[in-house]
């Protein structure tokens, strides 16, 4: 039988959408969190730092998020959350939709105490 995970072993990778590129973290916590629509992920993983390799997107993503404790994401933005087995290294990508051929779905926003969903 498997053994669980603790909360302080797993990692989990996150792929999301930020103006026109794609994000790809590692993290040590994602919850649904406190803010209505948005996934809360703490406590970013970066990979060790090596003497003789450089990885320039990881360094972008150090330089985007430094100093950050947690980092609220929209949930239309999350591509995919994975639980991995190891951690890999953290990336920027640019999007391939980036292009302005397509556009995300417009979606009713949901509003906690109305009946029917604003315009």
């Amino acid at each position: 039988m498997a053994r669980r995970k603790t909360a302080e072993t797993r990692i989990y990778k996150v792929i999301f959408s930020n103006q026109g590129q794609v994000f790809e973290i590692y993290a040590r916590h994602v919850s649904q969190g406190g803010l209505l629509g948005f996934i809360e992920v703490e406590h970013i993983l970066f990979g060790e730092r090596s003497q003789l390799i450089v990885d320039s997107s990881e360094e972008k993503l150090k330089v985007e998020f430094a100093g950050v404790k947690r980092v609220f994401i929209p949930m239309h933005s999350v591509v995919r959350v994975d639980e991995v087995e190891k951690q890999g290294s953290g990336r920027i990508l640019a999007s391939e939709s980036g292009s302005g051929k397509v556009a995300p779905f417009p979606f009713p926003i949901l509003v906690p105490g109305k009946d029917t969903p604003s315009r």
